[in-house]
């Protein structure tokens, strides 16, 4: 990968730094394909042909930015098998919310502005979709959340309790009367999901 050829230490690594800072706030804003080069070059404060040194063009901006996402997720998904229900909740929605810019980029993909192997990626997502819903379904198991609902809908309400601020900040504004992106949304929308499904404190 292009951007693996200078170590990421000092001048060189704050470069790479402020040009995928600049890329999630071009591609979160526009999508990949709205977004330009020129534009990130801009935001960074660079010249553009640094981009293409760094990271081979813009298609490599935004898999370095997604593979950075990934990583995320991943030490997320582990933690949370330990963690009771609610704490595992909340840890996804801070994650989600703390920074809405990675998530837009979950939306843009999901409306189909994406430049790489789109089975692959939509394949991606079954497999978490799926991982998900077993794990919602052990805690069903396990009577720490009630079984009045099917898993698959939890799992479902979860997801979309985290990411409707991001793609429908109005909606959440109209219902809760609150910034959607903000501590209060979370707290109280937790506690609403923590009262739906009867979860069970230790």
């Amino acid at each position: 990968m292009p951007g693996d050829r200078v170590p990421e230490t000092g001048k060189a690594a704050r470069t790479r730094k402020r040009i995928l800072d600049a890329a999630l706030d071009e591609f979160s804003a526009k999508g990949y394909s709205g977004a330009r080069t020129a534009a990130i070059a801009k935001r960074a404060g660079v010249n553009v042909q640094l981009i293409s040194y760094y990271f081979g063009g813009k298609e490599g901006l935004l898999e370095e930015l997604l593979s950075s996402w990934q990583e995320r997720r991943s030490k997320l998904v582990p933690a949370s098998k330990a963690e009771p229900f609610l704490e595992s909740f909340r840890m996804v929605l801070n994650a989600t919310l703390r920074d809405p810019r990675r998530a837009r980029l979950v939306v843009w993909q999901a409306l189909g502005d994406y430049p790489g192997d789109t089975d692959a990626l939509a394949q991606e997502w079954r497999t978490v979709a799926a991982a998900a819903v077993e794990q919602t379904r052990a805690r069903q198991a396990s009577g720490e959340i009630g079984d009045d609902h099917p898993p698959e809908f939890v799992t479902l309400l979860s997801f979309l309790l985290a990411f409707a601020p991001v793609a429908l900040p109005q909606v959440i504004e109209g219902i809760y009367e609150v910034d959607p992106l903000s501590q209060e949304y979370r707290q109280r929308v937790s506690e609403d999901l923590s009262a739906f499904l009867d979860v069970r404190h230790a």
